[in-house]
């Protein structure tokens, strides 16, 4: 259905709308950009040029390519400039009254194959598909900005959308270089859906003062390999896009969500601190202003740690002390997956806050929050029962090398919690049918550049522990949202 020959229109000449057209065009279509305004054009030719230039700069096409790949896009105000576009992309505002009158216009100029898609991140593509004439040929393509670096395309099938149609445009898209997974027509489709735990406990974990802001995204960056923080990461998007996509989600799904839309990230809103575009958002980003640092603990001299007697299920421990050099005793009568040293229990997170573990053992308790790769990670995060139990902690930080991070004690702690919650949403993704398991990890690390799949993740823990630490924290903080999807539940995995 779809070649190399296919006319692509793009409605909208905005970051995503000349994103796309570049990307197209550099597949080697011809390529007409309609925009109501005079200057938005001219703004989405520039960033054509500059992306053909760019790729020239980096060796990937050299200066007849760049020269051909601008020339292939035509920037119009007409709309009849799109009568002979096969396939016709929108990327203009979030609303859906707005992209009804522009498809009725579209519906009157295009011919009767031509396929129609939009690139909504958040509106039904049903109901975008509601009194078109062409149903059938409607669908969603959702890219991710910047379209031309960013991999995924997800591909949204509507209720009348031709599976062919579908078929042919995930094709197409594959075809252009892109990563295109089949999601279903829900809020937030995949990505959206699956994400909002990245910035939920993000906020929620700062909110309750488990420690600042900059800390906390040293964490996720420094334990799990994200490459921003979700404080980091919300500066760059923008609060108010951020929280209205939150708020979206929320919303549609009536608040049976794993998260609910921040208070505080919302009171930035009010105050217009959007992030890097306004130069003020969680940090700020005046020319004479500091990036804040990661709060540490001093960790040295604080005394020789004593014998380290180690429980069965506790190879992630074992890893830190081996990389660390650090000897230890294996006995089976600690408490599977924590050690003892003097007394107190330690070891990684299992959803139970230090307090609940020190309470069921009636010993002084540590707990460390996770990380990807105990020999590389250049820190320790960890919650205490109690000073003695702080003491050991800092100890043991000292002997292993790392800085030390004093967390507020809360059940799951930062980084795990998260990422049991990112596996929950995944799982519920699954259960919904909203794409396939491989797909929903695909998409998560090519749409928003997340290190590890979250349901790749959760199988290398075991469903059953991701399982059993989400009812362990849903049980102690009282919060239902933490409950375990059967996915994971009922896996059978350890």
């Amino acid at each position: 259905m779809f070649s190399t020959k296919t006319k692509i229109g793009v409605c909208g000449a905005g970051a995503m709308g000349a994103g796309i057209a570049q990307v197209a065009a550099q597949a080697g279509h011809d390529v007409v950009v309609l925009d109501r305004d005079d200057k938005a054009l001219a703004r989405g030719r520039t960033s054509v040029e500059k992306g053909a230039s760019a790729l020239l700069k980096r060796g990937k096409i050299d200066a007849a390519e760049a020269e051909a790949l601008a020339s292939r896009v035509c920037w119009t105000l007409e709309i009849s400039a799109l009568a002979d576009a096969d396939l016709v992309i929108e990327a203009i505002i979030e609303d859906a009254a707005i992209k009804h009158a522009l498809y009725t216009q579209l519906e009157r100029v295009l011919d009767n194959r031509a396929v129609l898609a939009t690139n909504t991140s958040s509106l039904s593509v049903s109901r975008l598909a509601e009194g078109l004439a062409r149903p059938a040929q409607f669908l969603g393509l959702h890219f991710f900005n910047p379209a031309p670096i960013m991999k995924l395309v997800e591909v949204v099938s509507g209720a009348d959308t031709d599976p062919a149609i579908a078929a042919s445009a995930r094709a197409l898209m594959e075809g252009w270089g892109k990563v295109a997974v089949n999601a279903r027509d829900v809020p937030g489709f995949i990505v959206n859906r699956v994400a909002r735990p990245f910035y939920g406990e993000g906020w929620r974990a700062l909110e309750e003062q488990a420690s600042d802001a900059a800390t906390l995204d040293f964490l996720y960056k420094d334990f799990a390999g994200f490459r921003m923080g979700p404080f980091e990461l919300g500066d760059l998007i923008g609060h108010d896009i951020n929280n209205a996509a939150a708020q979206s989600i929320f919303d549609a799904y009536n608040g049976r969500t794993r998260f609910v839309p921040s208070q505080a990230q919302l009171r930035l809103v009010a105050a217009g601190r959007l992030g890097r575009k306004s130069g003020r958002g969680v940090y700020d980003y005046d020319e004479d202003a500091q990036m804040p640092a990661p709060s540490f603990v001093e960790c040295d001299n604080q005394g020789p740690l004593g014998d380290i007697i180690v429980g069965p299920d506790t190879s992630a421990f074992q890893a830190l002390l081996t990389a660390a050099g650090v000897m230890f005793e294996i006995k089976q009568n600690i408490a599977p997956g924590f050690a003892e040293i003097d007394n107190v229990l330690v070891g990684f997170n299992d959803g139970r806050s230090a307090g609940a573990l020190a309470a069921e053992f009636q010993k002084p308790a540590v707990c460390f929050d996770w990380m990807s790769d105990p020999a590389t990670a250049t820190a320790l995060a960890f919650s205490a029962s109690g000073d003695e139990a702080r003491e050991t902690a800092l100890r043991l930080a000292a002997r292993c090398g790392k800085r030390a991070v004093e967390l507020r004690d809360r059940p799951g702690m930062v980084v795990f919690r998260t990422l049991c919650q990112l596996a929950n949403c995944a799982a519920d993704a699954v259960r919904d049918q909203v794409a396939e398991a491989d797909a929903i990890d695909r998409a998560m690390i090519t749409g928003v550049n997340y290190p590890f799949g979250p349901i790749a993740w959760a199988k290398q823990q075991g469903y059953g522990r991701v399982a059993a630490a989400l009812g362990a924290i849903a049980k102690e903080i009282g919060d239902s949202r933490y409950s375990p999807c059967e996915v994971l539940s009922a896996s059978g995995e350890d």
